[in-house]
């Protein structure tokens, strides 16, 4: 597969403080890519320079070949973004914005019918943006990005704010995107998105790479096997979850199992939530 975005020891500094610091990756064409982090990691910023918003410090930032931002005018035509917060014009209906947008985008028009289709929107075409749900608006936003059928889309949050028909539209619509050659990079808090659609995950903490890999893997190599235990002692319900890697702990099931009656144990599964707690918590405290 073919690297369509390359960071090599990417750095942004504001002033003294260092944002982004040695950041190297890359992401592949056609690949549905998680950026996570906690709050303040980087993620905004390093999205910033790959869309021509921000120049690194030092470093290189290759988007499709082209270096950036001195070759930005080639990059642009090439994406999409959609941020975590819109910016519709509220007069307007969802079609008259997206037709403004196809003008832009030099688009022909009968591409605003396909994508308010595809995003179910083709109801509310014709209302104004004002009186759109939060859902709503922010299906349009996804609209509004896909109409130019992008080799490149950025995406901040996706799902927010959608229910659970729209979450599971969105994701299945950037699933068929990333199977037809669309490179997918996205930002976002929901750790059941990450494991049910992205190819690979890096995560990042305090502007550096902390790792980056397939979901399944990282799950694979950080499980921890822990088992809940409930019994009744004194009078009461007494609850325990005892990690199986530890000896000491396994010693205490043992004891548990052999010398209180009625005991209920278990299996406490490892999810990709539980990674990432473990690697920016324990790594960054």
């Amino acid at each position: 597969m073919t690297d369509l975005i390359t960071l090599d020891q990417m750095t942004v500094r504001f002033g003294q403080f260092v944002a982004v610091d040695g950041l190297s990756l890359s992401v592949r064409k056609g690949e549905l890519f998680g950026f996570l982090g906690p709050n303040g990691a980087g993620k905004t910023t390093t999205i910033r320079v790959l869309i021509g918003g921000r120049k690194p410090s030092s470093g290189r930032v290759e988007v499709a070949g082209f270096r950036m931002p001195q070759q930005f005018d080639q990059v642009k035509p090439l994406f999409g973004y959609v941020p975590d917060t819109e910016n519709h014009i509220e007069e307007f209906t969802g079609r008259e914005n997206l037709e403004l947008f196809a003008r832009l985008y030099s688009t022909p028009l009968s591409e605003v019918g396909r994508v308010l289709a595809k995003l179910e929107l083709s109801e509310a075409a014709d209302l104004p943006v004002r009186a759109y749900s939060k859902g709503m608006r922010r299906k349009l936003l996804i609209a509004r990005e896909i109409l130019h059928r992008p080799r490149i889309l950025y995406l901040d949050e996706p799902t927010a704010n959608l229910d659970a028909h729209s979450t599971d539209l969105v994701r299945r619509m950037l699933r068929e995107l990333a199977a037809d050659g669309t490179t997918i990079f996205l930002t976002t808090h929901d750790m059941e998105e990450v494991e049910e659609i992205c190819d690979r995950v890096a995560i990042l903490c305090r502007g550096r790479l902390v790792e980056c890999d397939t979901p399944t893997n990282f799950v694979t190599r950080h499980a921890e096997h822990k088992v809940a235990v409930q019994y009744e002692a004194n009078n009461a319900t007494q609850r325990e979850l005892l990690n199986m890697d530890h000896e000491a702990e396994r010693a205490r099931l043992a004891h548990i199992v052999q010398h209180i009656a009625g005991v209920r144990l278990h299996s406490q599964e490892f999810r990709f939530e539980d990674v990432f707690l473990k690697l920016t918590g324990q790594a960054y405290t």
